[in-house]
């Protein structure tokens, strides 16, 4: 009895200790710069506008003018805007000279890469390779690429860097160039926090699971697939047959209800603690969905991942599936 008592006890104790250690906050932050990419909308942009009102010093990027201005007419004149697409090697290199210029010997307390696309979703046999590289070329290598011209100035703060993946860089659930994407953030997010220990860099990844935002639009994401559909070979159309595309959307529309989440600012939050906590987490798991459906799921043997995931598909006519 006694045994179990201690147990319980020091199972108590650690986390508490835990729980304090996690609330723990960087001192003198106000005034410290930060950069956040893909501020046009959703993520990026809520958090351009908490991290601005809560005085850091912030440069958006947007990939739109109307974007820019629209971010600028709601925050103060501390924030900064600039126009950049993350898959232009020239505008990544421009961006860290003015922001170099900008930051001067301070340096930049906090990286949030959070610029990213869905791209067309649908089963692999139905697309090609550009289908597959535009969400590749900006989730990841995009991702790194900025990374990469913003850590001179990261080392010289011993600052932050937060890296938004998904939950789909932990379990694949549909095809095209969106979960490949983010599995290779997964990568590049480890390998980057175990080199930058050393420079006393702390590095995090946010792992949202499905939310309300253009990103994750329904109905966008359904004309992409028709375009595709439309586009078949006959012989494709043939073995899926003519009422799969609308079966497949009913299916996915009825998970999409189950998942969605509704509270963007909750990824902001996760975003904030990993820029202020004195021991930021290495991993954000946020959202009901990823909490306790695609996080456990990923952990689970592929026969049982397999199992539920093809639950909520279509089944193409020519299936020999048993």
């Amino acid at each position: 009895m006694l045994f179990y008592i201690l147990l319980f006890l020091s199972i108590g104790s650690l986390w508490w200790h835990w729980r304090a250690r996690d609330r723990m906050k960087v001192t003198n932050l106000t005034g410290k710069y930060v950069f956040i990419t893909g501020c046009d909308t959703g993520f990026g942009n809520m958090a351009a506008k908490t991290f601005d009102k809560k005085g850091f010093r912030v440069f958006a990027s947007c990939l739109t003018e109307t974007g820019a201005k629209e971010l600028k007419a709601v925050t103060s004149n501390q924030l900064q805007t600039v126009l950049l697409d993350v898959r232009d090697s020239d505008s990544v290199k421009k961006t860290a000279a003015w922001i170099k210029a900008e930051v001067q010997s301070e340096g930049l307390w906090g990286l949030v890469n959070n610029a990213g696309i869905m791209g067309p979703s649908a089963p692999t046999d139905w697309l090609d390779i550009e289908h597959f590289r535009e969400p590749i070329e900006v989730n990841l290598i995009g991702l790194i690429n900025v990374t990469i011209n913003m850590l001179p100035l990261i080392k010289q703060a011993k600052g932050r860097i937060v890296n938004v993946s998904s939950v789909g860089g932990r379990l694949a659930f549909s095809g095209g160039g969106y979960c490949p994407s983010k599995f290779g953030v997964e990568g590049f997010n480890d390998i980057l926090r175990r080199d930058m220990k050393a420079f006393g860099v702390k590095v995090s990844c946010i792992q949202p699971g499905l939310f309300k935002t253009p990103l994750s639009n329904p109905a966008k994401i359904l004309k992409e697939k028709e375009v595709i559909w439309n586009q078949l070979p006959p012989d494709t159309k043939k073995q899926y047959g003519e009422e799969y595309f609308q079966k497949d959307a009913a299916k996915k529309e009825k998970l999409s209800k189950i998942c969605i989440n509704m509270d963007v600012s909750l990824v902001v939050e996760c975003m904030e603690h990993a820029l202020t906590s004195l021991y930021p987490r290495a991993h954000y798991v946020i959202g009901q969905d990823a909490k306790w459906f695609w996080t456990p799921l990923s952990r689970m043997p592929a026969a049982v991942q397999d199992f539920l995931l093809l639950r909520n598909r279509a089944k193409p006519a020519a299936s020999h599936a048993k």
